[in-house]
């Protein structure tokens, strides 16, 4: 057995079965995902929430999914076809895809790759197309604004999103995101994560990936009181639940993000305590958990709010952070507290 793993089609077997598991592990959370931000909200307003199907609603989001995908797929008749199919598959691939370079504990990544961060990047630039065809393709003046609006507020959150994330890297000097998890071991358990370091980002990071996936209180590009459900009023069925899937798979990549960033990813935050992907998990669960509370107690702001917060408030935070960072890396303030590229050499 070990000889054939060591032969091409062993690698590609492997491969193929190491991208089925991280598909499992995403599709899963999925499920679990919708029925928890449905719970949550349900709890915030003192209703039960999903609470028929299967012992305590576990099985109504598989229920809800499967009406959908027997439901009549309706395409208006101007509609170009090929780019209205192909938009909801490409948000929903491209959402996977950014899980292939996510570590969820040491050496249990898809792809090491040193570039991780900038791979990142590129997924979610391309992200945006997905919105942007949908809106187009639909060929009609609702979904059209909807797209130009989304892509907006996707593009100017990215970049104080990568601004923060640059914040990091000067920190740790690597691109990899194993890396930037074990730049945060030490002795002291959580208070060598990044999130002490880079404090005000923390914060930044949060809201700003709120916006990127359009979550409340910035759902503004499907926001049903004000363009009949955005970008995807044309859309019923599977394609519609691939958009929305996309978006919680997103919001769950984002989750990840915050875990590895700032939290240390599957670092105990205990010394003494061993390390391992459950630290992930539970990391990954409660920034969800933040995430679907904000959605229950935060009203929905003006776009004009959104903007103006996006451009003229995190945009100069975040530039005047990595700069601040530089030097404090630079010149080693309080030592390794936040150079830790030093300490390996």
């Amino acid at each position: 057995m070990a000889d054939f793993f060591s032969t091409t089609a062993g690698t590609i077997v492997l491969l193929v079965g190491q991208s089925l598991l991280v598909v499992a592990f995403v599709m899963l959370s999925l499920i679990y995902l919708v029925y928890g931000d449905r719970k949550i909200w349900a709890a915030v307003q003192m209703r039960r929430g999903p609470n028929v199907v299967g012992p305590w609603g576990l099985f109504q989001t598989f229920a809800d999914a499967l009406k959908y995908v027997l439901k009549e797929i309706v395409v208006p008749a101007g509609a170009d076809k090929f780019v209205f199919f192909l938009a909801p598959l490409l948000s929903f691939v491209l959402a996977i895809l950014g899980f292939a370079v996510i570590p969820f504990a040491d050496g249990w990544v898809l792809a090491n790759i040193n570039v991780a961060i900038l791979f990142l990047f590129a997924i979610s630039s391309l992200e945006v197309y997905g919105v942007i065809m949908g809106g187009w393709a639909s060929n009609s003046k609702y979904p059209f604004l909807g797209s130009l609006r989304s892509a907006a507020q996707m593009i100017s959150y990215e970049v104080s999103l990568g601004l923060i994330i640059i914040g990091v890297v000067i920190s740790t000097g690597s691109l990899n995101l194993s890396a930037i998890v074990h730049a945060q071991s030490g002795s002291a358990g959580l208070f060598n994560w990044y999130w002490l370091p880079h404090l005000p980002m923390v914060v930044l990071f949060f809201i700003s990936a709120l916006a990127e996936t359009n979550r409340p209180p910035f759902d503004l590009p499907e926001a049903e009181s004000e363009l009949v459900a955005g970008f995807m009023v044309e859309y019923s069925s599977t394609p519609y639940l691939l958009f929305m899937a996309s978006e919680y798979i997103a919001i769950w990549l984002m989750c990840a993000l915050i875990s590895i960033l700032f939290f240390g990813g599957w670092l105990s935050p205990i010394p003494g305590l061993p390390d391992g992907a459950i630290w992930m998990f539970l990391k990954m669960c409660f920034f969800f958990f933040l995430i679907a509370m904000v959605k229950a107690i935060v009203p929905r702001y003006r776009y004009d709010q959104l903007m103006r917060i996006g451009w003229k408030v995190f945009l100069p935070l975040s530039l005047i952070w990595v700069v601040l960072i530089a030097f404090l890396s630079r010149y080693e303030v309080l030592g390794h507290f936040w150079a830790r590229w030093s300490m390996g050499g």
